[in-house]
């Protein structure tokens, strides 16, 4: 697309949609032409904030598609919407902004992937927001140019309390929100695979647990323990909770041959991120967000990390702009449907393992993933 702007149909103005509609407000080559969701009343407020007339505002998510003014839909809708909406999308001929997980149905799942790659014009893209994240890009290009040397071993978390408070409690529901891996323990795994990735490494086998204990009514498992062995025989370690009562961990650790990584949480700014590298730092640890211990390695003030609290202000930028100029472009993103499989894979193989208490191994067996999940949905 060369010309005009973007029109994006959105599905989902509550916490994370209202802020991403934000977003595309203030993007100079695309706007907001109309809204579904469940609540008309919520609905018409969310477009009053953008200066959207009532008239933008669809009952009816099958109306709002057959809009031929509309490019592309931004999803933010409960997980269980994500698969039928997005898939409706793209047979409608909608580029798709999906929010994670893409699907809480393996069928949903491979029905995604099936009319993405039939339909290559369409712009698809999932929500695995930490990527966006400056310190994660940092990271990756460190990655890359081997400033680790080879990863042997490394560990991303996920443990973070789901927003659940009043008219929140349907996100207790499995039917609704899924498993504990889409709702948010997919943001590590997405993390992994990217590290892993810049060095060329694909997930080859893995083995998960997942245990119950929590302090609200879930329905799902809420702590999952997972272990990934990669083709270069590195092994990632992920340890995810979506009802964790002391803040966000979103710890890594990365153990290279030449060098080594650490991000930690819950330490004061200065010191969450060091690492020490060969070539790099003459293998002294430095401390990238301490100016004063580290002057000549600092990232600058600027910097965010996982858990900065500048979510909502930069990354969400970050992904709105990166999906409008994909679309512009004609470009896949490197969260298409297709290119993001990968990290869909090793969530539903992570399921099986914890069915079956055994390993499992990637690239994911489809027939024996059908044979579990079309017999249990």
């Amino acid at each position: 697309m060369s010309s005009g702007l973007t029109r994006i149909g959105f599905v989902g103005a509550g916490w994370m949609g209202s802020t991403l509609m934000q977003r595309l407000t203030e993007h100079p080559e695309a706007e907001v032409v109309a809204l579904h969701q469940r609540s008309r009343g919520n609905g018409v407020e969310a477009l009053a904030k953008i200066g959207l007339p009532e008239s933008a505002f669809y009952e009816d998510y099958a109306a709002m598609l057959a809009n031929p003014e509309i490019d592309g839909v931004f999803l933010c809708s409960p997980n269980s919407s994500h698969g039928p909406q997005s898939i409706a999308a793209l047979e409608a001929g909608k580029h798709v902004f999906c929010e994670k997980p893409c699907s809480t149905t393996f069928a949903d799942f491979e029905t995604q992937l099936e009319l993405a790659r039939a339909h290559p014009e369409l712009i698809t893209y999932v929500n695995y927001l930490m990527n966006f994240d400056s310190m994660e890009y940092r990271l990756q290009e460190m990655v890359k140019r081997d400033a680790f040397g080879t990863i042997t071993q490394l560990q991303v978390n996920y443990r973070h309390p789901i927003n659940i408070a009043e008219d929140k409690v349907w996100k207790l529901s499995r039917e609704i929100m899924g498993d504990a891996i889409g709702m948010g323990i997919i943001h590590a795994l997405s993390v992994m695979l990217n590290i892993m990735a810049a060095q060329g490494a694909m997930p080859a086998r893995v083995y998960a647990t997942a245990s119950g204990e929590q302090t609200r009514a879930f329905e799902a498992d809420v702590i999952y323990n997972i272990h990934v062995t990669f083709s270069n025989g590195a092994t990632g370690l992920c340890f995810g909770n979506v009802d964790q009562a002391n803040g966000y961990d979103a710890y890594h650790n990365i153990h290279g041959t030449k060098g080594g990584f650490i991000f930690d949480s819950y330490l004061e700014r200065s010191h969450k991120v060091r690492y020490w590298s060969e070539s790099e730092t003459s293998k002294e640890w430095v401390y990238p967000l301490d100016e004063r211990r580290s002057p000549d390695h600092f990232w600058g003030d600027e910097t965010t990390t996982p858990d900065s609290g500048d979510v909502m202000e930069h990354q969400t930028g970050s992904c709105v702009e990166h999906f409008i100029d994909c679309v512009r472009k004609g470009e896949q993103s490197f969260l298409s449907f297709a290119n993001s499989a990968s990290t869909a894979e090793l969530g539903w193989a992570i399921l099986l393992s914890v069915a079956k208490g055994q390993p499992v191994e990637l690239p994911l067996d489809r027939e024996l993933a059908r044979a579990h999940f079309y017999q249990t949905s």
